[in-house]
């Protein structure tokens, strides 16, 4: 399920957007050396609800984003705005209904699953609220997975080193119903930074952590960011969070609505 059940049951329930706000235009973005690009995204479902007729609910509406090369972005708004599914879109995770994504200058969302699914095993990383590790396999193995699939000779090293960063380094042996909530998000992070992904997309990245586990993750994020010229594109309800990115969007009934950069100033898309 792409949708959180939150934004799939709060999808009309917004608050209304004042009158003196700002509404931006979601103008198409020249193209350029971006690590991705959105343009003219659209997506709709379909309700089948509806006892009388079938109606299309709209979650994205003609919506452009562009993101450089080792930018980090934070996505922000309501449960229903459609955050998820738009991260879900950029990663090639769902197609749109209509518009498209390039990922690094090549076509993406027109590609099929399986070329989809070898773009984001060979490009990026991704860390979501649920764990999503394999019960079966020790955190050592769970982090080191993606880089065997794809024949890295230094899967053991670059886990084993990773899972030190995250303050694991005593549990590599561990499997996950061992660990603690935190722990388990944390083995999480630890394997999609492994890699050394050139994009890394996060969902609530430390939903799931304590405070100061909560800090640490989020210092090895921008860390990643910084010093790898990783792109980092993030949805997140933590405003701390959100601040630390390059620019935070957020969105408004399947719309971007504007954009606040570091600085503190605040100019439409």
């Amino acid at each position: 399920m792409l949708l959180s059940e939150s934004e799939s049951e709060n999808k009309f329930n917004l608050t209304p957007q004042p009158e003196n706000s700002m509404q931006a235009k979601n103008t198409t973005p020249a193209k350029s050396n971006s690590a991705i690009l959105a343009t003219n995204l659209s997506k709709h479902v379909l309700d089948v609800t509806n006892k009388v007729g079938t109606n299309k609910i709209e979650i994205l509406n003609d919506l452009n984003l562009q993101v450089a090369q080792g930018e980090s972005v934070a996505i922000v708004g309501s449960s229903g705005s459609g955050k998820s599914t738009l991260l879900a879109l950029l990663a090639g995770l769902d197609v749109p209904s209509s518009g498209a994504v390039e990922v690094a200058g090549q076509p993406f969302s027109t590609l099929d699953e399986d070329a989809r699914a070898a773009m984001r095993g060979a490009q990026m990383g991704f860390v979501f609220q649920s764990f999503q590790l394999l019960p079966t396999m020790t955190a050592l193995e769970n982090v080191m997975l993606p880089m065997q699939l794809a024949n890295r000779k230094d899967a053991k090293q670059m886990a084993m080193a990773t899972l030190e960063k995250v303050g694991l380094a005593e549990r590599l042996q561990h499997y996950p119903k061992q660990l603690s909530g935190g722990e388990q998000q944390r083995v999480a992070i630890a394997r999609a930074f492994a890699p050394q992904p050139a994009i890394l997309f996060a969902d609530e990245p430390t939903g799931n952590l304590d405070i100061a586990t909560g800090e640490r993750i989020i210092d090895l994020l921008f860390s990643l960011n910084q010093q790898a010229n990783t792109t980092l594109i993030l949805v997140t309800h933590d405003v701390q969070l959100a601040q630390r990115c390059r620019r935070t969007l957020t969105l408004f009934n399947g719309a971007l609505q504007h954009e606040a950069l570091q600085h503190g100033q605040l100019s439409a898309i």
